[in-house]
């Protein structure tokens, strides 16, 4: 992540970490002004970011977070998330999204209130 868009500005982070959720708040010719879930915003070419969509349970989460095998409440839970899980996006319908968890053999649905990468009822075919 630079400070600005061209590689004449310095760097301000190195991410490491494939797959992680960024909010994409500006463009600009190739260069994308993105921010993080800690609010760290700066500049990113287009070839470092993909497309697929991503999203991690809410750093502002107190509790683990329920991954369920069904879209409500009552579903049986699979696992208990803890905050910063990073988690790849299939679908969401505005009130719930089928997620996976990278590296596990592990999917099911999050409620969408519970997770950053996401915007409050956004669907996600």
């Amino acid at each position: 992540m630079r400070v600005g868009p061209s590689l004449d500005y310095g760097i301000a982070w190195i991410y490491r970490v494939p797959g992680l959720p960024l909010e994409i708040i500006e463009e600009y010719g190739n260069w994308r002004q993105v921010r993080d879930s800690d609010g760290v915003s700066g500049w990113m070419h287009r070839a470092l970011l993909s497309g697929k969509r991503t999203a991690m349970i809410g750093p502002w989460a107190a509790s683990n977070v329920s991954l369920r095998a069904e879209p409500r409440s009552s579903a049986r839970t699979l696992a208990s998330l803890a905050a910063r899980v990073r988690l790849a996006i299939n679908t969401c319908d505005g009130s719930w999204c089928d997620v996976e968890v990278p590296g596990h053999d592990l999917s099911g649905f999050v409620r969408q209130t519970a997770l950053w990468g996401v915007y409050p009822n956004e669907t996600i075919k």
